[in-house]
């Protein structure tokens, strides 16, 4: 994706969350300059990986294939060992009308995807067999709070202010209908480096051609710019 691109994106998601009257939290419009001047006391950030995070999932191809993510708050993935410390993770998706997010699933994480706003989130939803392939058994989840088991591959609509929790090795696939989405996810820890499974291989992370300067940072451009040794 070209930075230009991912800029024009952040712009307009931090509109479409204005006029759902969600905002954001103060570090999410640190420019570059500021965060060279940031010091220990913005290591959570970095460490836990909050911010802004764009990605096409490699297809190069934003608009179809792709996602935009807020992290709000996270913990550590060695916090669930120790049953210490921030246990739960917070996001922000915007789901565009008919822009795909791949299936997959995770091995850890527990999480409520919720529309929060906007058009209707349809999620297709498959059990992961043994081998991590799609399987053909029914699939249970709940819907607040509400258990519904669907066919292997049938989808469920979710309008605003509803929600689905998505056991792990549950695999989805989503995308918005009449309208792109506002949604939330909240979670146990999340660890996006080592806790997907994409049932196609794909990158999680864009590939970043920098035609023109950060507005923001993504989560993946900390390394670049916030040089604190952190303990």
């Amino acid at each position: 994706m070209k930075r230009s691109e991912i800029n024009e994106i952040l712009l307009d998601a931090d509109a479409f969350i204005r006029q759902h009257q969600f905002y954001l939290p103060p570090f999410a419009y640190w420019t570059p300059a500021e965060w060279r001047m940031k010091g220990e006391e913005a290591c959570e950030i970095v460490e836990n990986r909050l911010g802004w995070d764009i990605t096409d999932f490699g297809s190069g191809n934003y608009s179809e294939v792709g996602l935009f993510l807020f992290t709000i708050r996270n913990g550590r993935p060695e916090n669930l060992k120790t049953g210490k410390g921030k246990l739960y993770a917070e996001k922000l998706l915007i789901v565009g009308e008919n822009q795909v997010t791949p299936l997959h699933f995770h091995w850890n994480k527990m999480e409520d995807i919720i529309n929060r706003g906007g058009g209707k989130l349809v999620i297709q939803l498959y059990n992961a067999t043994e081998d991590e392939g799609l399987a053909d058994s029914d699939v249970t989840v709940s819907t607040d709070g509400v258990r519904r088991t669907v066919k292997a591959g049938d989808v469920i609509t979710l309008s605003p202010g509803e929600s689905i929790t998505l056991p792990p090795y549950c695999y989805h696939k989503f995308w918005a209908e009449e309208g792109r989405v506002l949604a939330g996810e909240v979670s146990v820890v999340n660890d996006d480096s080592a806790d997907n499974r994409f049932l196609d291989p794909i990158g999680r992370f864009p590939e970043i051609e920098e035609d023109e300067e950060p507005l923001y940072l993504l989560v993946n451009d900390y390394e670049k710019y916030y040089q604190v040794e952190r303990r």
